[in-house]
């Protein structure tokens, strides 16, 4: 991977999500998907012991004001992204990469030799950004998402060793 997409990368320090962390990632949630999750979801798949998650957050600033976040589960040998979101503003610079490679890593450590995530395919950035880390596509769910005033979306279902 010797793409350099750390060259306009804010000043954010990578911490594990906690449970206080729940309004914030539902803030971001909401900033960056239309159909948002609230904070009581967030707190219910924080508290699980098999998820883990990783939240960007502006160095010398409260978590609170947080650009992005990841949310993965790993089980039985395979890891999932939950969820990932970045703050509008913060998008296309290398938060999302940094928040993936932490995910990645952590799902090794637990054990993961696999990683799956879902991406609408007309998210072409994220879609650029998830071949990048070597997820190749496996699958895919049609008119999965829903967009509001729009047609239905196909999900792509991507895999990525991490042996």
């Amino acid at each position: 991977m010797a793409f350099n997409f750390f060259s306009r990368l804010p000043q954010c320090l990578i911490l594990s999500i906690e449970m206080q962390d729940a309004r914030t990632a539902s803030r971001i949630h909401g900033e960056a998907f239309t159909r948002a999750w609230g904070d009581g979801e967030f707190e219910s798949l924080i508290t699980q012991q098999a998820v883990f998650g990783f939240l960007a957050c502006p160095e010398g600033r409260a978590r609170t004001a947080a650009a992005g976040f990841v949310l993965s589960r790993e089980a039985a040998g395979e890891a999932e992204i939950l969820s990932i979101g970045i703050s509008p503003k913060q998008r296309r610079s290398g938060l999302g990469w940094r928040l993936m490679l932490s995910a990645m890593k952590e799902a090794k450590r637990r054990g993961a030799e696999e990683m799956f995530l879902e991406v609408d395919e007309t998210n072409t950035a994220a879609v650029t950004m998830y071949r990048k880390l070597d997820f190749i596509k496996v699958g895919e769910r049609g008119a999965y998402y829903a967009k509001e005033g729009a047609a239905r979306t196909t999900a792509l279902v991507m895999r990525c060793d991490l042996r």
